[in-house]
């Protein structure tokens, strides 16, 4: 067996090895320090992360596990990004997270890594981090919360936030009925039980492999979270025998599976975002394309909101995530491998469907071709994207005048306006939300719709961005729109007024004027992001595009594990 990582830090009778081991010690056997794998338990819970806040117990469980295949468990708390609370948007330190995990998971003397998170940004920059330090590793999702219900009814968080805001904003739902759904919402510990993003990504880092078999899913507080961790715990010891790193498990046919599994799932646009910048990390050539190439004809089979009825526990009741993949198996990489040495579709064998009405047959899907579809034209030279999934039939191929707005402030003192020149025919474009803009590129792009529509019934119209959305979110969003306006993209010369014409079909998006010829606005100037010191400088000065993942320039790639210096 090949010397443990940690051993450089252990081994030996010299003064360092004492200080490292004599430091540690504090109760440990007394043969912690003589070839035992040493793993860390990357845990993002936080109180203020509420989707993560349970993790600490399924931490104890991953030790157990841990412990018990003859490994030593250690505690490693790291960055934790609440979707709901930390402002101006989580994704400005989706970066900055992976940064800090993979330089704490090199600086350490750890031989492999558990990864736990939930919440939306948290399995993304786990697995960057992961992919660029290059330590065995495995992620446990923290799963999904139980249904809660309102008025008898079935309630999505997320999803319904949007939906019954947009009732109050209509005059259909009172103030007082909307503030009583609010206890109703989040029922029990875990992230959206809607196919939002964190959902997808606990669902996806399993297609890539990346999970021990058959936990995405669990919801968070089902026990058998906690037995999936305690066996995850034996596995990371295994990994570290077996030097079995995601270097070793990532692939492009892993990055299939995860594409395939994203549009049979009716996943997150976000998705698109965050598996760019994994593979950016992993040396693995992905473009915005190949979701397009690979997806776009893959048939939603997943009735699940926001673009259909049920929730995570009805996906997990009816098979999870390996009775979905079975029914699309021939679409998958057959050889692309998993954590456990053994390929993904192998896995797949004793799948079973047991609601059909939750996982729809391959010949009865819920709609025939759902992918993420890329989209092109002089609005987006270098693509943007769209979830027809969610989107309104009769909103897929469109043309309107473009009402602008040149800041979410902008939009949010003009939108509801009765004076603005809107109708449901027109198209709202706002810009300056991408990830230079805002900075950040906040979940902005599902725009409300403005009042005097709702008040006549409308309730989709076409939007188009340079941010994100909410993957519980719904309508005819255009969104990762690229280049962004910040960086002088052509949104950020669109007039109101101008004919935008939308085409899923073609994969089209473009505007009927001469672009070129024209100057940005000086609202819109005004208006962007211009900060002086920090984070959200180096993030402004070289974050880059979505259509590459809005990763750092500088942290494309991996390093290794390999320490560049001794100590003491």
């Amino acid at each position: 067996m090949a010397p443990r990582r940690s051993a450089q830090w252990y081994a030996g009778d010299d003064r360092n090895s004492y200080i490292h081991r004599a430091w540690m010690r504090r109760g440990l056997p007394s043969d912690a320090f003589e070839g035992r794998p040493h793993i860390a338990i990357a845990n993002s819970a936080s109180d203020l992360t509420p989707c993560n806040a349970h993790l600490g117990e399924v931490a104890r469980s991953v030790a157990n596990g841990v412990y018990e295949a003859g490994g030593i468990p250690l505690d490693l708390p790291v960055v934790s990004l609440g979707e709901t609370q930390v402002r101006p948007t989580a994704m400005l330190w989706r970066n900055m997270a992976a940064m800090a995990t993979e330089e704490m998971l090199r600086a350490n003397p750890i031989d492999g890594v558990v990864l736990l998170g939930g919440c939306d940004k948290t399995i993304p920059a786990l697995l960057m981090a992961a992919c660029s330090v290059d330590l065995p590793a495995v992620v446990v999702p923290g799963g999904p919360m139980l249904t809660g219900t309102f008025r008898g009814v079935p309630l999505g968080c997320g999803t319904d936030v949007w939906k019954l805001s947009e009732e109050v904003r209509a005059g259909t739902l009172s103030a007082a009925d909307f503030a009583r759904s609010e206890s109703s919402m989040i029922r029990s510990r875990g992230h959206c039980n809607t196919m939002g993003t964190a959902s997808t990504m606990g669902l996806l880092a399993e297609a890539l492999g990346m999970t021990l078999p058959g936990v995405a899913g669990i919801p968070a507080a089902d026990s058998r979270l906690l037995e999936a961790a305690h066996a995850t715990g034996a596995l990371a010891v295994e990994l570290v025998d077996a030097g079995r790193r995601p270097s070793t498990v990532l692939g492009p046919g892993s990055f299939r599976n995860a594409i395939v599994a994203l549009a049979a799932l009716g996943g997150s646009t976000n998705a698109v975002v965050h598996l760019l910048a994994i593979a950016g990390r992993a040396g693995i050539e992905l473009s915005l394309d190949d979701f397009d190439r690979i997806g776009a004809d893959v048939p939603l089979l997943v009735d699940l909101q926001p673009a259909g009825r049920y929730l995570m526990e009805d996906l997990h009741r009816a098979g999870g995530l390996h009775a979905v993949l079975a029914e699309v198996r021939d679409l998958l990489d057959p050889l692309a491998p998993t954590v456990t040495g053994r390929p993904l579709a192998e896995h797949l064998d004793a799948a079973a469907v047991y609601d059909r009405e939750v996982i729809r047959p391959r010949e009865m899907p819920l709609q025939p071709r759902a992918g993420i579809a890329v989209l092109r034209g002089n609005l987006a030279p270098d693509g943007a994207v769209i979830k027809p999934a969610a989107a309104s039939a009769h909103l897929l191929r469109h043309r309107g005048p473009a009402v602008v707005f040149d800041s979410v402030e902008d939009l949010h003192a003009r939108l509801d306006d009765p004076d603005l020149d809107v109708t449901a025919d027109s198209v709202l474009v706002l810009r300056g939300c991408g990830p230079k803009g805002y900075p950040g590129m906040p979940e902005v792009s599902n725009m409300p719709l403005p009042a005097k529509l709702l008040a006549q019934g409308v309730r989709d119209m076409v939007r188009v961005c340079d941010g994100r959305m909410s993957g519980t979110a719904y309508g005819t969003v255009v969104l990762h729109v690229a280049p962004e306006a910040a960086a002088g993209g052509p949104l950020a010369r669109v007039r109101t007024g101008d004919l935008v014409t939308l085409d899923i079909e073609a994969r089209t998006l473009h505007v009927d004027a001469d672009l070129d010829a024209r100057e940005p606005s000086p609202e819109f100037l005004a208006a962007l992001a211009r900060p002086s010191r920090g984070w959200e400088r180096l993030y402004v000065d070289t974050v880059q595009q979505a259509n590459t993942g809005a990763d750092q320039d500088f942290l494309l790639g991996a390093s290794g594990d390999r320490v560049a210096r001794g100590s003491h």
